[in-house]
């Protein structure tokens, strides 16, 4: 099968395989304030990723490109969206691209239609900094995401199976490339044994990808004769990944994504140490059955909900989002207590 086929491959069942929202973040509760002194016209939704400046902490993660048509319309129509909410967009991996000059338009045309948005380039952990450069350029890219798949490769039929050099790849693209580097899961969650690592070769930017949304074992699973079914349940969940990287190193910033579809997804995420919170299959369900309005109401409605609920907490930045208390069970708690992780202070913290 040739990649543009697998991407629209990838899309399809993508769609029918849904999610799933065991992402962990009904373990979180918000203790409630009763006395919060403040109004919803004083919250300040924007947040900084390194150098970036975003004017909301949503943003649409990558999901195609490359493959064709079809996946060109795709990311017209949500960089059309993304320049109307005024929120960041990553495209899907552009080795297609790299490889097969043909597949181009499919990914520039998100930097067309959106001419002075945040966009995110996109590669996996074997691109080369020449690669990471030629992916930078095609789209005039803020950042350039970096995405680990180790697992989606070993079920997709055709995929790698040579994993050896990745961290020495990461270090050089992160070490020549001009713009923010943002290492990244595709669902399987982050560990802060991985993170370390990642820091050390001088990432400062994760995006944790967290278990329970977008299922891509489940995906290529679909298109194997033989099922790798154990890896169907494969991963850490998006909660506990972003407690195992927050508490990894004080330096890294922190993206949540993995099954994200509310504000109070949103807010619970920013409140456990994440910057900011991307959407990837839930908007593209949208935008595929209900279209572009819809998608532009939806994002809308999610900021005026984390406008809400940061007003009922009495925190008008997402750095005093931040701070607030919080009380985690269910197998957020358990995973956090067997890994060693500390979850008593997010209980403890005062507003």
């Amino acid at each position: 099968m040739s990649r543009a086929a697998r991407k629209l491959d990838h899309i399809n069942h993508a769609l029918t395989t849904g999610q799933l929202r065991t992402h962990g973040f009904d373990d979180i509760r918000f203790v409630h304030n009763s006395v919060p002194e403040m109004k919803v016209d004083q919250v300040n939704i924007s947040t900084r990723i390194g150098e970036l400046f975003l004017g909301s902490p949503i943003f649409i993660n990558a999901m195609t490109g490359g493959g064709g048509k079809k996946t060109e319309d795709i990311n017209r129509q949500l960089s059309e969206v993304a320049s109307v909410c005024k929120i960041g967009l990553a495209v899907g991996s552009q080795m297609s691209a790299i490889k097969n000059s043909d597949q181009k338009d499919s990914f520039k045309i998100a930097r067309a239609v959106n001419p002075n948005g945040i966009i995110f380039a996109n590669l996996g952990s074997e691109a080369t900094v020449e690669q990471a450069q030629r992916a930078v350029t095609m789209l005039e890219a803020n950042a350039l995401q970096i995405h680990l798949n180790v697992i989606q490769e070993l079920v997709m039929p055709e995929g790698d199976r040579d994993f050896k050099g990745m961290l020495k790849r990461i270090e050089r693209i992160v070490a020549e490339i001009n713009v923010p580097v943002i290492v990244k899961e595709v669902g399987y969650g982050m560990s802060k044994e991985t993170a370390k690592v990642l820091t050390e070769v001088g990432v400062s930017i994760i995006d944790v990808g967290g278990f329970g949304g977008t299922n891509f074992s489940k995906i290529e699973n679909e298109r194997r004769a033989r099922s790798l079914s154990f890896f169907n349940e494969w991963g850490i969940k998006t909660t506990s990944s972003i407690i195992e990287v927050s508490q990894s190193s004080g330096s890294l910033q922190i993206f949540a994504s993995g099954g994200m579809q509310t504000g109070l997804d949103v807010a619970k995420a920013l409140a456990l140490g994440a910057s900011a919170a991307g959407f990837a299959g839930y908007f593209l369900k949208i935008l595929v059955e209900k279209g572009q309005e819809a998608l532009i109401e939806e994002i809308d409605c999610i900021k005026d909900d984390i406008r809400f609920i940061m007003t009922a907490l009495g925190t008008d930045t997402i750095k005093k989002l931040q701070d607030v208390p919080l009380v985690i069970s269910g197998d957020t708690h358990h995973w956090c207590k067997q890994r060693g992780l500390e979850i008593d202070v997010y209980g403890k913290r005062i507003f």
